[in-house]
């Protein structure tokens, strides 16, 4: 049965549930207090209600104890985190512990509202700062926390803790949308022209990059046996990926749609067997220096290549050839990008970039696909335009027959087919 004290106007109502390992009593407490306007009578049948109410709850396993939001984060953190979460994620989701704890760590999880996670979302929009380089946040980074409090609160549910997620309820601040910088077809067959004269490793991951849209991590997890040479497929079936606690390691792909295989030109191809024979090269000449990993992308004596590494080799490069600096992920952008103006359908496009569902294609490269959607209501246009089609021919005879009409849609769905 509960137990109902009252204090000044308040209420506390308190629930045995039983004993722990340890043999100590484990209580839920909770207050409440009358409205304004209520009689003592109405309090005192209203108390008793609530008092049932409470203890049918905590019966149910539905009411947390007193535990604060920071050790019941570390218990998911060590639980369920570092078992289901890539390591990266993990890896990020504690370093997001040094902005959430402060704010909300010290409270207990059944007394955070929304309005207290919101209170903390608008002030990292507003106020918050790079650790690094003191520049504000973006508006990802801060979905990034909200995401981290919305994980644990989930939890928390799931493990019938609690029975709402107050994340829910939390929106975060428009910031502003910046366009993505894609390299146009002009400039990437500029920079192809610059990189005849780069070392052979950087100019054919830079030519990969753009002929496959490979992942940065994908890229560098590519090993020799992954290349099928008689039918110039590369198979994409690991990431190569970076922690300060682990290193370089390797890992699954970001999704199982991930694991592809695409087919590649013959120029891509000899480039490849260019760079394999360097490599071999190299790797008799430093003899017993040399660690075998298979990989493509490697450092001297044949260890991964750090992440890092492309990103300031190309920085550089791009510096020193007074060439527009993009980020290695935009090369993957362009390779969708032309994919779409060519008129490859959504689902191959986002079978060839390795999403898990189309939509994500879809919502990423949305602007891209309105206007090729339409270029493709002109095209129908023009083709249909028969009054033009007689204006420019004024041999033809006025008007068009049927049988003409059934003859051109054959011809394009023999086309297509």
């Amino acid at each position: 049965m509960a137990n109902i004290r009252k204090r000044g106007n308040t209420y506390q109502i308190r629930v045995s549930c039983g004993y722990d390992t340890k043999g100590e009593q484990i209580t839920q407490t909770m207050s409440w207090k009358p409205p304004e306007g209520m009689t003592a009578k109405q309090a005192e049948k209203e108390v008793q209600r609530q008092a049932v109410l409470f203890e049918e709850r905590c019966q149910q396993g539905q009411v947390t104890t007193n535990v604060k939001f920071e050790a019941f984060a570390e218990e998911w953190l060590e639980t369920y985190a570092k078992l289901n979460l890539r390591n990266t994620s993990y890896e990020r989701m504690k370093q997001l512990r040094n902005r959430v704890y402060p704010a909300i760590g010290h409270m207990r999880m059944d007394k955070i509202k929304a309005r207290h996670i919101q209170q903390f979302v608008y002030d990292l929009a507003v106020n918050g700062k790079s650790f690094k380089n003191g520049k504000p946040l973006s508006r990802k980074t801060v979905v990034h926390h909200l995401s981290f409090i919305s994980d644990v609160f989930s939890y928390a549910v799931k493990m019938e803790l609690l029975t709402d997620n107050p994340c829910r309820r939390v929106t975060v601040p428009k910031g502003e949308k910046k366009e993505k910088e894609i390299y146009t077809l002009e400039q990437v067959e500029q920079l192809f022209n610059l990189l005849e004269d780069a070392p052979l490793k950087y100019r054919t991951f830079f030519t990969l990059a753009i002929y496959s849209g490979f992942r940065r991590g994908e890229l560098l997890g590519l090993e020799w046996k992954d290349i099928d040479w008689d039918n110039c497929v590369i198979s994409v079936k690991r990431t190569s990926n970076y922690t300060a606690e682990k290193g370089i390691y390797t890992d699954t792909t970001k999704t199982r749609k991930s694991q592809r295989s695409l087919k590649f030109p013959m120029v891509v191809m000899d480039l490849l067997r260019a760079f394999k024979a360097e490599q071999d090269e190299e790797r008799e000449r430093i003899g017993d220096k040399w660690q075998d990993y298979d990989r493509l992308f490697v450092k001297w004596d044949g260890r991964p290549m750090n992440n890092n590494t492309p990103y300031f080799w190309f920085n550089e490069f791009c510096e020193k050839n007074n060439f527009p600096f993009r980020d290695i992920h935009s090369l993957r952008h362009f390779y969708a990008s032309a994919l779409i103006n060519e008129g490859v359908d959504a689902a191959a496009v986002s079978g060839a970039l390795g999403h898990s569902v189309i939509s994500t294609t879809t919502s990423i490269y949305c602007h891209v696909f309105q206007q090729a959607q339409a270029r493709a209501g002109e095209a129908i246009a023009n083709v249909l335009d028969f009054k033009k089609k007689h204006e420019d021919d004024p041999t033809d005879p006025p008007g068009i027959t049927m049988t003409t009409n059934k003859n051109y849609s054959k011809d394009i769905q023999s086309s297509a087919k």
